[in-house]
């Protein structure tokens, strides 16, 4: 099946410098692919306001999906929700109960999620949470913690917007560069990770750039447009 679709994450990979700047070059790639008719949407950990105002003004395909999957924003006032907030919400009260460090990250608002300071051990919280019995995961964006619901992740979120998108996870391209983006990596049919991934990232990636950032993300983009598209990116 041809390539319809390009699934791009956000921080660390359109960013750069760990500030939140967006590589600009990288995003006239992307604009450029939206020009010639491939759907280019951002799937992230941020909020899906966020990224649905990010393709707004970048120029890219109106559709965005955020909270890790847990929401996916298709117009100002539009949004599907596939989580539960105040589920996580138990979840994050507990954590902050039993451990010290415990804090929400000041953020733009969460509809299906919790997000929290890097302030804390990761693997402690998630054994406070499965010994309460809840459904709820700890994951690790690299620049914040969130606590989602069990079975929502990436994968999820970008199913639905596909559906919407009227396309397929062969037909789609994932570009990403933590442990956030495997999920994403293992539907599509094309997985990229950037340079500065983690090994066990990259090894869930069916190719693997050896720029960081920005670059990186160029990198990619240029890699599938000479080997699959058949056009100059």
């Amino acid at each position: 099946m041809g390539i319809k679709v390009f699934a791009v994450d956000i921080d660390g990979t359109l960013t750069e410098n760990g500030g939140g700047a967006v590589s600009l070059s990288a995003l006239a790639k992307l604009r450029y692919l939206d020009k010639l008719g491939y759907s280019v949407i951002y799937v992230t950990g941020r909020s899906s306001i966020e990224a649905f105002v990010l393709a707004v003004f970048g120029g890219t395909t109106r559709l965005a999906v955020g909270e890790n999957g847990g929401a996916i924003t298709l117009a100002p006032q539009e949004h599907k929700l596939l989580a539960s907030r105040e589920k996580c919400m138990q979840g994050y009260e507990i954590l902050k109960k039993s451990l010290d460090g415990v804090q929400e990250k000041p953020v733009f608002p969460r509809m299906t999620e919790v997000v929290m300071l890097r302030t804390f051990d990761i693997a402690e919280g998630q054994k406070i949470l499965d010994e309460h019995g809840l459904s709820l995961y700890l994951n690790d964006s690299k620049y914040a913690f969130h606590i989602n619901e069990k079975g929502v992740d990436k994968a999820l979120g970008l199913k639905e917007a596909l559906k919407i998108l009227k396309a397929e996870p062969e037909e789609t391209v994932a570009i990403g560069d933590s442990e956030t983006d495997i999920k994403m990596f293992e539907l599509c049919g094309h997985g990229i990770a950037l340079g500065h991934a983690d090994e066990h990232v990259k090894a869930k990636a069916s190719h693997v750039v050896s720029g960081k950032e920005g670059v990186g993300l160029i990198e990619a983009i240029d890699h599938v447009a000479l080997n699959y598209l058949g056009v100059k990116a």
